[in-house]
Parts: C-alpha cells; sequence; structure tokens
C-alpha cells in the first residue's frame, strides 16, 4: 500500500506523495517560512503515484500542487491553518512529547462512552477547553470519550459530517497539535477515545479530492450525493487512501477505536467489501503495536454481517451501534410513533432489545413495508454500543430537543437506568447526565449561496417525514451554534445535580457488581407482565433483580422463586433522588408482591 501525503524521515527530509492516476504531471509548489517559494516537478511513477523526497523543509512549511496551472492543496494534507481553500501545511508527527507510553487501551465491553462535539463541548470551543473537562467525566463514570468528526471543513463550525480533508484536523478547533494534546489527556486520566470518521461521503465545500482522483462513482448515490468510489475502475487506491487515514489516526493521534459513520452508504459489490480489508488490516496493525484498536460501525440495517468474525464470512467490525434500543425506549417514554419509530412504542420492543440487540431481527418493518434485519441474539453483547440520546437523534428533530425537554424527570431517570444496566456497551450523549436543556442543533458554515439553499430545502424535506412543518432553524446563523453550546454551571443545580448523581450511582454499580458488569446475556432472563419489565441478570455468584415501570399507573407484580432473598440497592422512588417515596421492601423475599410506582426502576442484589 503506497503512502500518500507528507511524510518525514530519520534525516529530516520530507517526502511528498499523491495518488492522481489521470494526471501526466504535477508540481509541487514550496511557501517556506521566510516566504522563500520553490517549485518542484513531482516524478511520477507509471501507476498513479507521484512523489519526490525533499530536504530542508522544516515542519510547518506550506505548500500546494500546481494542476495544469492552478494551485490545489493537498488532498491528503495533514493540515490546512488557512481553512480549505489555503495552503496544506507539512507535519511531523515524531516531535509530540507524548505522554502515554504505558497506555494499554480500554477493553470494548468495559468501555463507557461518552459522546461530545468538540465545538459545542465548552464555551471556548477547542481541544484545550475540552481537555479542562476530562476531571469531570471521570468523575462521572466514563472510560471512553467519542468525539464527533473533526476532519477539517469548510468553515468555523460544523457538526463535522462535512470534512473535506480526512486527514487533517479542524483548524479552529486547536489542529493537530489540539487533537494530540486532547488524546494525550484523555489516556493520562484513564480514557480511551473513539473518532468518528466518514468514509462513505465527502463534504461539499472545499472538495478537491475528486481534481486528483476518481474518488466518486456515479454506480451508488447516498443522501449526500455521490457515493465514494470502492468497487469501480481505480477502486483498490481509493481503497487504500480511507485505509492509510484510519491507520493515520491510530499511529499518529494514538487514537484507541474509530467510530465509523453510516455505513450503509458504503457500497461495495466487490468480492472483499471494503469493511472487511479496513478491518483486517486494523487488526494486522493492533498485533504490530501490540494493543487492540477498535472500529464501530454506525449502520442501520441490522446486519449481522458487520460484526460476525471474519472466519464466519463476516466483515469482522468490532461492533455496532444499534438503533432499535434508543427507538425502543424513546417511542415507549415520549409516545412518538412517527417515522421510523412507528415499528416502536411498546413495552415489549424494549424487552426484545434488552435480549436480543435488535428488535427489527428478522422481522416485518411496517416503517419499511418490507422485513427487515437479521438474527442477533447469539452475538456477544459487546457487539452493541446502545444509548437513550445521540447526536443525530437530538439534532435531527425540529425543535432539536433533548430528552430533558420532552420527559418528566422520572421517565429521565428511567431512561437512564434501561440504558446503563443493560448487557451492552452504553453511549451517552453530552450533557444528558444531567438533563442539559440546551438543544443541539444542527449547524454548518458554508459560503456557496446555492449550497446554503440546497442545505435549508433539504431540511425542510427530512422534518415533513415526521409531520414538522413549521420552519426549521436556520443552520447557517451563528446564534444556531452558541445556542448548542453546554451549560456546565447547571450540573451543580437542583434536579441536574440530582440526575448527575443518578448517573454516577448507575455507573458506578455497573462497574462494581459483577453481574452488571458482566456483559453477558445467557445468564439473563427478561420477563414482561403488561407495562413492566423484569430482568434478573447472573454472572458467578451474583445475581440481580432489575425492575422497571414503564407505565403511567402504579403496577403490582411477583418477583418470582427465581430471585432469593436480596437488598435493594438503589430504588428511583427514593427522596434523594427527587422521588415521590417507594413502596419496595428494603430486603426482598421470594414470591413477594410488589408495587411498582409510575415510571420507576429498582434494583435488587441477591444476598
Amino acid at each position: 500500500m503506497k503512502a500518500v501525503g507528507t511524510h518525514y524521515n530519520a534525516e529530516g527530509a520530507c517526502e511528498f506523495a499523491v495518488w492522481a492516476p489521470f494526471l501526466k504531471d504535477l508540481s509541487l509548489s514550496i511557501v517556506f517560512p521566510l516566504t522563500k517559494e520553490l517549485e518542484l516537478p513531482l516524478p511520477g511513477d507509471g501507476h498513479g503515484y507521484f512523489h519526490a523526497l525533499v530536504h530542508e523543509v522544516p515542519p510547518g512549511t506550506k505548500y500546494f500542487y500546481r494542476i495544469q496551472g492552478q494551485l490545489y492543496p493537498d488532498p491528503a494534507s495533514h493540515s490546512q491553518p488557512e481553512g480549505v481553500w489555503g495552503p496544506s501545511c507539512t507535519i511531523d508527527h515524531t516531535v509530540f512529547p507524548w505522554q502515554d507510553s504505558r497506555w494499554k487501551g480500554i477493553p470494548l465491553k468495559e468501555m463507557i462512552i461518552y459522546e461530545l462535539h468538540i465545538g459545542t463541548f465548552t464555551v471556548e470551543g477547542t481541544f484545550e477547553a475540552a481537555a479542562a473537562r476530562l476531571a469531570d467525566l471521570v468523575e462521572l463514570g466514563i472510560t471512553a470519550v467519542e468525539i464527533m468528526p473533526v476532519a477539517q471543513c469548510s468553515g468555523e463550525r460544523n457538526w463535522g459530517y462535512d470534512g473535506v480533508f480526512p486527514f487533517a484536523v479542524q483548524h479552529s478547533y486547536g489542529g493537530p497539535q489540539g487533537l494530540k494534546m486532547f488524546v494525550d489527556s484523555c489516556h493520562a486520566q484513564g480514557l480511551a477515545v473513539i473518532l468518528d470518521v466518514v468514509y462513505n461521503h465527502l463534504g461539499p465545500e472545499g472538495n478537491i479530492v475528486e481534481k486528483y482522483m476518481p474518488v466518486f462513482t456515479d454506480r451508488y448515490h447516498t443522501p449526500w450525493g455521490r457515493a465514494i468510489n470502492f468497487d469501480d475502475a481505480y477502486s483498490d487506491d481509493v481503497k487504500h487512501f480511507f485505509i492509510q487515514n484510519a491507520l493515520h489516526w491510530f499511529q499518529h493521534f494514538h487514537i484507541d477505536a474509530l467510530r465509523l459513520d453510516a455505513i450503509q452508504t458504503i457500497y461495495d459489490m466487490g468480492a472483499k467489501h471494503f469493511l472487511r480489508e479496513l478491518a483486517e488490516i486494523v487488526d494486522e496493525f493492533s498485533g504490530r503495536i501490540g494493543r487492540k484498536f477498535y472500529l464501530i460501525a454506525e449502520s442501520d440495517l441490522n446486519d449481522r454481517r458487520i460484526v460476525l468474525e471474519r472466519q464466519r464470512e463476516g466483515f469482522g467490525i468490532d461492533s455496532q451501534w444499534s438503533d432499535d434500543f434508543h427507538h425502543a425506549v424513546h417511542a415507549r417514554l415520549t409516545g412518538e410513533t412517527q417515522g421510523y419509530y412507528q415499528d416502536f412504542g411498546s413495552t415489549e420492543k424494549i424487552a426484545r432489545a434488552l435480549k436480543n440487540g435488535f428488535v427489527l431481527d428478522g422481522r416485518f418493518s411496517d416503517f419499511r413495508k418490507r422485513t427487515h434485519g437479521s438474527f442477533s441474539q447469539d452475538m456477544p453483547s459487546q457487539r452493541f454500543v446502545v444509548c437513550v440520546q445521540n447526536h443525530d437523534q437530538v439534532g435531527n428533530r425540529f425543535k432539536s430537543d433533548r430528552l430533558s425537554s420532552l420527559l418528566s424527570f422520572e421517565a429521565l431517570k428511567l431512561a437512564a437506568a434501561v440504558l446503563i444496566t443493560a448487557p451492552y456497551v452504553p453511549l451517552v450523549f453530552m450533557g444528558e447526565e444531567y438533563a442539559e436543556e440546551a438543544p443541539f442543533n444542527y449547524f454548518v458554515d458554508f459560503k456557496d449561496e446555492g449550497l446554503i439553499r440546497a442545505v435549508r430545502e433539504g431540511r425542510r424535506r427530512e422534518f415533513a417525514a415526521f409531520g414538522w412543518k413549521n420552519e426549521p432553524l436556520d443552520p447557517f446563523a451563528a446564534d444556531t451554534f452558541l445556542h448548542s453550546k453546554l451549560h456546565w454551571d447547571k450540573r451543580r443545580e437542583g434536579r441536574h445535580a440530582v440526575l448527575l448523581s443518578f448517573y454516577k450511582r448507575l455507573f458506578e454499580l455497573r462497574k462494581t457488581v459483577p453481574a452488571l458488569k458482566a456483559l453477558d446475556r445467557e445468564g439473563m432472563t427478561v420477563a414482561i407482565l403488561e407495562d413492566v419489565i423484569m430482568v434478573k441478570r447472573l454472572w458467578a455468584d451474583s445475581c440481580i433483580l432489575i425492575l422497571m415501570n414503564f407505565g403511567k399507573a402504579r403496577a403490582d407484580i411477583n418477583s418470582g422463586e427465581d430471585f432469593q432473598m436480596g437488598d435493594r440497592i438503589l430504588d428511583s422512588c427514593e427522596a434523594q433522588w427527587l422521588g415521590k417515596g417507594t413502596s419496595l421492601p428494603q430486603r426482598l423475599l421470594p414470591s413477594t408482591v410488589l408495587t411498582l410506582n409510575p415510571l420507576s426502576f429498582a434494583l435488587y442484589q441477591e444476598i
């Protein structure tokens, strides 16, 4: 696999390499720090690659490539300090003073993930400011931080999914050095780092990659336009371009895992799918480094092959998001059944998500009007990342409103409990833990008027599918971005502080109670009685009983004979959680009739 981009060798010389199979000649235009300019031809190797080894090019040198008289940045640029139209900048990745030599990573099954957006996580919106808040996440009980995409995109603010320089770090957040500092700080505090990357499309503004290579294909189309070329002519080197990108984050930035955005729009009908090849090479890289680097897919396909082992003809991706878990909890607690929520809404669907990972596991989907998904009950539990909120499910709503604006306080506690006691890898969206009330709006900072109009119209069409008729917020307004920033001061106030403590207690129990810590479904039974779900989880000598009432009325149930004597170790109805008082006994005996309050959660541990 031939390298692209810029790389410094041991002697300090810088290699410039580009893949541009349709170009006959290419030249390098270097701008030295002292404004001395130098133009050099890049020799081709006959296979579409142009490269040159240049001496006396210090790190931080700015450069362009000249194509038919026009100057363009490097498609594999590691830094764009002047934005998407400015020069690329060389980076010597060997000189950063990493302090994480003893870091061995966090096993996937032990991850408690906190998803955040660097630009809105703090008032400053930088890596440096985010690093200053890491202690709060450690205190909460988080073990892994997932940051939304940081690849360089047009403008100063963006969700991150409009990146046009896959190897460069958004300059407005702090650039490459800022990201390295953030990762180093995370590792110092025991936090793994997951980076969201986008291999299904490139952003629409500032995209110069196609000036060099056949990165797109007309065979398929995505919601964002033409698909990335993973199986058409010249696709081998397109695959290598993005595989190098994955290794770039692992090697140069010490990222622990990649979250692969919307892989259902990565189209590859070849004998070896891009995702399988990516997983193979990442596993080889992990073996060379001596620790595991993970791949986590976002997918709405409910396809077991994504995470099935390669020996069983799967892709071998380590884990995938289960949208079904989110949809089941959201639809039941909010009562929303429009759009894709029409396949959900009952307590039974939550129970199925708990037992199976997927709800639609080869069943008919009313929303799609066809059978959807595949059998998932036999898959290891760490193959599923679950949530009750995330950037998409909040930001793609008409008002970008969080559960804190949709649910009662009792329901917020219940949502937290069903998430954190589930036998899967939990993900919390920033601010969720203290009922942040600020919306998480969709925002971008494009300059092209035609593109701006197209984005606005696209948002209107999306909202119409959910019956939301009013005019959505303008994603291009600066206030739309500013109003999405977290209010950290709320964490210490009133019900916000109580919910924060409730999350802390749940994470503490998840880490210390073996039956909760073990992501095991073989030792789990799930029973449903109308609006009540009873879950028994057994691991070695540890046994727990989870009681959840999703109804708005009290419910009487029998605890059954399988659970022996146990103590109540968490009850959402207690006064310390701003509950209205509990009717449950402190010590539970077999076959006890229990009265559960509406929208309540209780946890017993067998003694």
